[in-house]
């Protein structure tokens, strides 16, 4: 299978997610891997003032909302006052793990991304959301990526997670299967749940990083809440423009990485030749995991 970027039809990818290629980001200066140059000196005082807004609302939210392991990480990273330097926060996250941050424009191709996170390298967008987007945008911005994503990247246990899923990318890619991987991504590492002994908690970063849906996850009546399995995530479709109708529990993080573990092409082979599940279903015999109370 033939995996080189084509930046003509990226772009032609783009305009069709964008609906009439309002997708933002700068792609005109990035290199070959879709890296640019973060102006920290550009970001306005107002955009400041938001990433501040941003930052103090979705920290209040955390407690009894987020899994532990995230608050104790977000506050070791001392972000909240302004719009975080990449650079030096990614020699601080190398230090701690051997991973660096890279500036993007935006959305970059899987084959990119997935190429990133192999090499323990994670993507975070450089613009900010413009203020009538706080509470909900399409595209994830600098905060979705920095606050949602970068925290759990200290702990050493996640770091190599995270670039398993980018080796795996690269397989999937290689297998034409990437579709399946990106639902289980999309399940666990933006909006997956975890079991605690006070009730579910969220380590998902788009969760975390969403002012209403990470109450929306825990507490509604609507989404179904399923145990982890990957066979079955794979087939689940997903919504990139709503609260989601299903999430996906683990026990505990062991149960995340044992169910991640295992070479996924058999897997990938049986789901070929199976019909896609909606976001909404369940299956004989699951079960619906209660919300929190």
């Amino acid at each position: 299978m033939n995996t080189t970027v084509d930046q003509a039809d990226f772009f032609k990818t783009l305009e069709e997610k964008s609906d009439g290629a309002s997708l933002r980001g700068d792609y005109s200066r990035c290199d070959a891997q879709y890296v640019v140059r973060q102006d920290s000196s550009g970001y306005t005082a107002e955009q400041q003032a938001l990433w501040r807004k941003l930052y103090q609302r979705q920290a209040k939210l955390l407690p009894g909302r987020a899994c532990e392991l995230f608050i104790d990480s977000l506050g070791k990273l001392d972000a909240s006052a302004e719009i975080p330097c990449l650079e030096r926060t990614s020699e601080a996250l190398h230090k701690a793990t051997g991973w660096q941050l890279v500036a993007v424009p935006g959305l970059i191709p899987d084959l990119t991304f997935f190429e990133h996170l192999a090499e323990r390298r994670f993507p975070v967008t450089v613009w900010l959301r413009e203020p009538h987007e706080f509470d909900y945008i399409v595209e994830p911005d600098i905060f979705h990526d920095f606050f949602g994503h970068v925290p759990l990247l200290f702990n050493p246990i996640f770091a190599d997670h995270l670039q398993q899923f980018g080796k795996g990318g690269l397989k999937a890619l290689r297998l034409d299967a990437l579709k399946y991987l990106a639902r289980l991504y999309w399940y666990t590492v933006e909006f997956g749940l975890i079991e605690s002994p006070q009730g579910l908690r969220a380590y998902g970063a788009g969760i975390l990083s969403s002012g209403g849906e990470i109450e929306y996850c825990l507490t509604s009546p609507k989404p179904r809440r399923i145990a982890l399995e990957a066979e079955r995530t794979m087939r689940t479709l997903y919504k990139i423009d709503s609260y989601q109708e299903t999430y996906f529990v683990i026990r505990d993080y062991q149960h995340l990485f044992d169910v991640t573990a295992p070479d996924f092409a058999p897997i990938y082979e049986r789901i070929r030749m199976e019909e896609a599940l909606p976001a909404n279903s369940l299956l004989p015999g699951e079960i619906n995991i209660a919300p929190n109370r």
